[in-house]
């Protein structure tokens, strides 16, 4: 998982690289959908876009699973 995330967790492809989300998620053993359909904005269903523990910053967003 280290080569889509920054030391920080903050996921290094930005907002838009609906497939290195949607790869990443795949291979995320803690990959939980957002209950809240609203917040999804990914079309596929297993993207770190439509992930429960996935925080936005300003250019991207932080995974939160080993956090919360």
């Amino acid at each position: 998982m280290t080569r889509y995330f920054t030391r920080s967790h903050e996921f290094l492809y930005g907002r838009r690289d609906f497939v290195k989300s949607a790869e990443c998620a795949f291979a995320c053993p803690s990959f939980t959908r957002d209950n809240d359909e609203e917040e999804e904005i990914s079309n596929c269903e297993v993207s770190c876009y439509n992930c429960l523990y996935r925080r936005w910053t300003a250019a991207s967003f932080r995974c939160m699973k080993d956090m919360i």
